[in-house]
């Protein structure tokens, strides 16, 4: 079974369909990392995310660099952290994020790195590539038993 897929988002609208279909197979508890540089995408692949766990219209997905952490309400919790500013994963644990992580919602982590030894052996992995202003190529890879089973739902999304 493959673990690894590359998928070319050739537009906003099939950024859209992928991150939409990544909320509707959520499941509690499952975890999210967003690998790219600054503008790549992670926040956009995130706002579709809450769109398909049914987040409320008036629950803007922004980016949570500054505030590190953004819960939103849904069909699962989003738990949408950006740790860009922190420095170890010292740090992820004196905030309490190893809580949200390993709970019953939907994590979605930003810089994920600085997660070290604390990332779940469980989860889905998305690096974001800009390919032109709404273009991006996104290198999924499914780490887990779970995401390897709906690894494939998300490559014939993309077929």
């Amino acid at each position: 079974m493959a673990d690894h897929i590359t998928v070319d988002l050739k537009s906003l609208a099939e950024t859209e369909r992928l991150g939409r279909f990544l909320g509707e197979i959520a499941e509690p508890g499952d975890v999210i990392i967003l690998n790219g540089p600054l503008g790549a995408g992670k926040t956009t692949i995130t706002q579709f995310i809450g769109a398909g766990l049914e987040v409320p219209g008036k629950c803007y997905i922004t980016s949570p660099t500054f505030s590190l952490m953004h819960e939103y309400p849904g069909r699962l919790t989003i738990y949408h952290m950006d740790l860009y500013r922190l420095s170890s994963e010292e740090e992820v644990e004196d905030l309490g994020f190893v809580e949200y992580i390993y709970g019953d919602g939907l994590t979605i982590i930003e810089w994920p790195d600085r997660l070290g030894e604390m990332l779940p052996d469980e989860h889905l992995e998305i690096s974001l590539a800009m390919a032109g202003e709404d273009c991006r190529t996104a290198e999924i890879s499914a780490n887990g038993e779970k995401w390897q089973k709906r690894l494939a739902g998300i490559n014939a999304l993309s077929s």
